[in-house]
């Protein structure tokens, strides 16, 4: 815990420039964003800062596919359209960010459980591993993502995701740290490796991203 607690402020270091070095997205004109739903107030989407470790991705949707692999029956490649195809959810979610802010937004997107159920998870698979297009990773458990209806979220605050926060989809894992938010995803894996570690958890963060536990790997 000790050395963990040595590395914790390079990491953070490490968190802000990444953001530091992105452009914020400014919302194009004659656009119009949601800012208060069902009485709630939302974040601006130019507020959030940008937070990534190769700077915003930008993907052709011609050559899109989000892959489905792994412990699956049937492993898919989906277009865009194809997973936009699948029952929509919508519903407002705060991220928190380990670099101490939060956005509260209304995101709009499928459930990922839907996706898995498509492709038919084999047994042994309790982990779910999201890869990112710029080679980010994180992995939640199947159970968590099944049971609290964890988006692929495609809009937010009513506007399509923009591509310097995620675009095609970012995954929003509600009360999990900001580095479970997978952004630009391209790939959904099922896994029997409960070890598995993503990228800022082999960097010494907590393999859980509880909101409520802590930050770091015990």
């Amino acid at each position: 815990m000790g050395k963990l607690r040595r590395i914790a402020p390079l990491l953070a270091v490490l968190l802000v420039v990444a953001c530091a070095e992105s452009s914020r997205y400014t919302v194009p004109p004659g656009s119009v964003e949601i800012r208060q739903y069902q009485g709630q107030d939302l974040s601006a989407i130019s507020d959030m800062p940008e937070t990534d470790i190769a700077g915003p991705q930008r993907v052709s949707l011609d050559k899109y596919r989000l892959k489905v692999s792994g412990l699956v029956n049937t492993p898919l490649e989906l277009t865009y359209d194809q997973v936009l195809g699948y029952d929509r959810v919508t519903k407002v979610v705060t991220l928190h960010c380990v670099e101490g802010w939060d956005a509260t937004i209304l995101w709009e997107g499928v459930a990922i459980k839907d996706i898995l159920a498509a492709a038919g998870v084999r047994d042994g698979a309790p982990v779910v591993i999201f890869h990112a297009v710029d080679g980010y990773t994180s992995s939640l458990p199947l159970a968590f993502v099944q049971t609290n209806d964890i988006l692929l979220a495609f809009k937010m605050n009513g506007l399509t995701l923009p591509a310097e926060l995620g675009f095609p989809f970012q995954v929003v894992a509600e009360s999990k740290w900001g580095y479970k938010w997978v952004k630009w995803v391209d790939g959904i894996e099922l896994s029997s490796d409960t070890s598995y570690r993503g990228y800022w958890e082999t960097r010494g963060y907590d393999s859980n991203g509880d909101q409520s536990g802590p930050i770091l790997e015990p």
